[in-house]
């Protein structure tokens, strides 16, 4: 296989080691940066505010390198990674973090379980449909169960688009993904059989807590 046509998984790897200058590219038009070194580093004053609102167990959905389960621990709180990603839960482990090599979509430890999920660094895009990612979270999550979500801003149009990761590695073949505005939550939400609880911005990033 061609480096242009490698997959997602393997320039998203060669990423984690070498962070600088990579894109999501959308089909159609627009580039988005990707801001490794954030996922790469230790949670952010954001990031720890977000997880005061988490409630054990927490399920981290697409918890790439870790920096929300290693956190989350050192709170005490009981935390699970999960990501598609061998490269990141092998980062996410070295880093004191307990990280599960899975699809979200596929079978999970502890199913029905969960007291929290995150959905957070734009995960609800992962598989480009929201909806049916939120319904598949509320059947990991123990009743009343609730998610943690950071979306877009305000403006930006709910979308699902295809996509693909630019940078010094190559470029990977496209993939499904979503972009969900924090003006659409309400209605992806809905479409989950779950509601927008509270929503709020901290350091210019967008959160919302679904019930």
């Amino acid at each position: 296989m061609s480096l242009a046509a490698s997959r997602p998984g393997t320039v998203f790897a060669r990423a984690l080691h070498e962070p600088d200058g990579y894109t999501l590219t959308v089909a159609g038009g627009g580039r988005h940066a990707i801001p490794f070194d954030r996922w790469l580093g230790p949670a952010t004053g954001a990031d720890e505010r977000v997880l005061h609102r988490a409630r054990g167990p927490v399920l981290d959905v697409g918890c790439g390198p870790g920096r929300h389960v290693h956190a989350l621990a050192r709170r005490g709180v009981l935390a699970l990674g999960v990501d598609v990603s061998a490269s990141a839960v092998r980062l996410a482990r070295e880093r004191g973090a307990r990280a599960h090599e899975a699809s979200i979509f596929r079978a999970i430890p502890g199913e029905g379980t969960w007291a929290c999920a995150l959905l957070l660094d734009g995960n609800l895009g992962i598989g480009g449909h929201p909806a049916r990612l939120l319904r598949r979270i509320r059947e990991l999550l123990a009743p009343p169960g609730f998610v943690l979500v950071e979306t877009e801003s305000r403006g930006v149009a709910t979308r699902r688009v295809r996509a693909w990761l630019d940078g010094p590695a190559g470029t990977s073949a496209p993939f499904a993904w979503a972009f969900v505005g924090a003006d659409g939550l309400g209605d992806v939400a809905r479409a989950a059989g779950l509601h927008v609880a509270d929503a709020w911005t901290d350091d210019g990033r967008w959160f919302a807590q679904l019930h």
